[in-house]
């Protein structure tokens, strides 16, 4: 097909009008190292800004740009909410150890949604799980798809 039918931007044009990173409508809670992600993101962005408009990079100051505009919002955003001082029942901030019906364990940390991976164990407080989880004890189940999961321990 001839490229006079496609409307499609080629080269550098393609990142003149990259679309805005969604911000979550929800309130940006943040742990004390989840604050610091957010202003080590915020300073790695202003260099590579900074690195993209001394090269004449379009491309890559754009993207840059746009994320610096993201990080920046929730620096600005951020409620800095301390780790839990009583272990009694979940918080945010809590590490929690699950046990599954099949014997396996599980720890999660509840955090904000910019910092949660939960393939390194951290849970955005906004996630499911760590909804069912909020506000219960240790010895206390959630159900979790097709079985329940045991709260052996807060911390």
């Amino acid at each position: 097909m001839s490229r006079a039918f496609v409307k499609e931007p080629d080269g550098n044009a393609a990142f003149d009008e990259l679309p805005e990173r969604l911000i979550s409508p929800n309130p940006n809670l943040v742990t004390e190292s989840g604050l610091a992600g957010i202003e080590a993101e915020v300073e790695r962005l202003s260099r590579a800004y900074a690195e993209a408009q001394a090269s004449g990079d379009r491309a890559a100051l754009n993207v840059a740009a746009r994320d610096l505009r993201y990080w920046t919002a929730r620096r600005a955003s951020a409620e800095l909410v301390p780790a839990p001082a009583e272990t009694g029942e979940i918080r945010f901030g809590a590490r929690v150890t699950l046990e599954r019906p099949d014997g396996r364990r599980q720890e999660y940390r509840i955090v904000g949604e910019d910092e949660a991976d939960p393939a390194k164990g951290t849970l955005s407080y906004v996630s499911p799980l760590a909804r069912a989880l909020l506000g219960k004890s240790v010895g206390d189940t959630v159900r979790v798809g097709p079985g329940e999961m045991e709260i052996l321990e807060i911390a």
